[in-house]
């Protein structure tokens, strides 16, 4: 029984805390307070995640698991990546000539340059991968079946359209005054008036959804995050 509600009790004062600091000026000391034990416990999540990871990845290695190879990458860049940057190597020296004291994130460290030649491309060329699959699932979804699709049909083909020189090609040749009704002028109020107002409710959604999960938390209703399986 203790074993759920300390942790509870806990997270329901630290929550009650920092809500009570938005409207309680005096209340502030102790959100900042809240907030430093947070940086601890976010400091062993890190290393207990990293331990996680080396773990599961040795695991999948030593049994030969399909996809060992791509294990076996993780961990070395892991493990690279961790050693670079935990013994600052390349890292410039500091005002009294020790490296110790300088930024590993400094430029031209190793760990910038594994960030900026290494991760980033890779990101890049994830994403660039993602933009064919995005664009599969578009096709799937945009066929004319229903009211629905054929309006998503619709406003996708005057987005695509505005958005490139054979929108304003094709429009030209109606008067600036209703300029409104060119696929440019279109695409900007379906963008700036129609795409906002579904986003600003979406964001509305989800605000309530918070508010309510928050809630549920701080009232001991959900208590899943303790791995109990209550709630």
């Amino acid at each position: 029984m203790l074993r759920n509600t300390i942790p509870w009790l806990i997270a329901a004062c630290a929550g009650s805390v920092i809500i009570a600091a938005y409207f309680v000026p005096s209340a502030q000391g102790w959100q900042d307070t809240i907030g430093q034990w947070f940086e601890v416990l976010a400091s062993f999540a890190f290393v207990l995640g990293g331990v996680n990871l080396a773990m599961q990845n040795l695991q999948k290695i030593s049994a030969r698991e399909p996809g060992w190879g791509y294990a076996a990458v993780t961990l070395m860049s892991f493990l690279v990546t961790l050693g670079v940057g935990l013994f600052k190597v390349g890292v410039p020296a500091d005002s009294s000539g020790s490296r110790w004291g300088g930024s590993y994130q400094a430029e031209g460290s190793a760990f910038w340059w594994l960030y900026e030649y290494a991760y980033n491309p890779t990101i890049s060329t994830i994403f660039a991968l993602l933009a064919f699959y995005v664009a599969s699932a578009a096709f799937r979804a945009f066929r004319w079946k229903n009211t629905e699709a054929t309006l998503l049909l619709a406003t996708a083909f005057i987005v695509l359209l505005g958005r490139t020189y054979a929108g304003a090609v094709l429009t030209s040749a109606i008067p600036e005054e209703y300029s409104a009704f060119t696929f440019p002028g279109l695409t900007t109020l379906i963008m700036g008036v129609v795409n906002t107002a579904g986003q600003r409710a979406i964001m509305i959604g989800i605000a309530l959804g918070v508010a309510a999960t928050s809630l549920k938390v701080l009232l001991g209703i959900n208590r899943s995050y303790l791995g109990s399986g209550d709630g």
